[in-house]
């Protein structure tokens, strides 16, 4: 018997043992101060701790990352001739489920690698891990990104696609 284990699942693994595993700290923390992290005035504070330590980076390339994806994605719904993925997302309903799971399908990794990276972050600017913060950080870096250049790939690749279109039909009259 073999057993195959991908690679997003033993990163999803190890994301969930890693929040897992910070969670009592950030719970016995919330008993103490009676604030959540989260909804703090010390998280909005750390957002600039974040920025300017260890891990600054990744505020470039995770984000940069996400928007190659959402490029990728973009041009296949083009070619497909699907409308814009934000259009679609907030307006179709009916397939509003097929259009996230295709998102998340595209940048599940990605996700789980960001909530990794602010999870060590917080462990080297704060020595302290917030699950919450750590859940909101790593999707926020890469939703917005994506799914707007998802969308503008999109509609760039059609409007591009009807400019060659109609050249071409204007060179075949002469």
């Amino acid at each position: 018997m073999k057993l195959s284990i991908s690679r997003s699942s033993l990163l999803t693994a190890i994301v969930i043992i890693a929040l897992v595993a910070s969670a009592p700290f950030a719970v016995a923390e919330f008993l103490k101060t009676g604030e959540l992290y989260i909804l703090s005035r010390r998280f909005l504070d750390d957002i600039v701790a974040r920025i300017h330590g260890p891990g600054r980076l990744r505020f470039i390339l995770q984000p940069l990352t996400a928007i190659v994806l959402g490029a990728r994605d973009g041009m296949k719904d083009a070619r497909a001739g699907n409308p814009p993925f934000l259009w679609d997302l907030f307006f179709r309903s009916s397939i509003r489920s097929r259009l996230m799971r295709s998102a998340l399908t595209s940048v599940r990794d990605l996700v789980a690698v960001a909530i990794l990276f602010d999870v060590a972050a917080q462990l080297l600017i704060f020595r302290m891990v917030h699950p919450g913060a750590a859940l909101l950080f790593g999707p926020v870096l890469i939703a917005f990104p994506y799914a707007s250049s998802r969308a503008l790939t999109n509609r760039f690749t059609r409007w591009r696609g009807r400019r060659v279109s109609i050249a071409d039909a204007g060179q075949g009259t002469n």
